[in-house]
């Protein structure tokens, strides 16, 4: 095994004196990284050295955003003034580092009508290019058309 003291000086050891040696100094022995070779090991309170790997791990977490799914729905006769207040805030979402669901609504007669539905999604997406990248094509979902669109690296 190898030893790392305090002062961060390395020092081969056996199991059984690295283990002497800890129960000398009244302390644990704890595995630091245990696929080494040889495995490292260091001698300290095995309790304070639990609650050092979670505060580590908390830190981590906190500074790690995660990124939702926002969704932008529109109907089938929305007008342009409508969409491009919706672009403008799908780019607010994408902005922000989020994945937006853009989808058209299609009722009642308006379901004959795909040709229309599918050209306005398309225009909308067109319009997002400069920001918005797609995630997944346009498919129908029930009575919409959906398309994912992701922000531009």
């Amino acid at each position: 095994m190898l030893l790392i003291s305090d002062d961060g000086e390395p020092e081969r050891l056996s199991t059984a004196e690295a283990l002497k040696r800890a129960r000398e100094m009244e302390y644990d022995l704890i595995e630091v990284s245990p696929k080494a070779n040889p495995p490292v090991v260091k001698i300290g309170d095995y309790g304070s050295y639990l609650y050092q790997l979670q505060k580590k791990e908390k830190r981590q977490k906190a500074h790690s955003k995660q990124s939702e799914v926002k969704t932008i729905r529109f109907g089938f006769r929305t007008d342009t003034g409508d969409l491009d207040r919706q672009a403008a805030r799908t780019r607010e979402f994408l902005s922000e580092n989020h994945l937006v669901k853009v989808g058209v609504m299609l009722r009642g007669r308006e379901l004959t009508n795909k040709e229309y539905a599918i050209e306005k999604m398309k225009k909308f997406v067109e319009g997002l290019s400069d920001s918005a990248e797609i995630e997944a094509p346009l498919k129908r979902q029930g009575n919409q058309f959906i398309v994912i669109l992701r922000p531009k690296k």
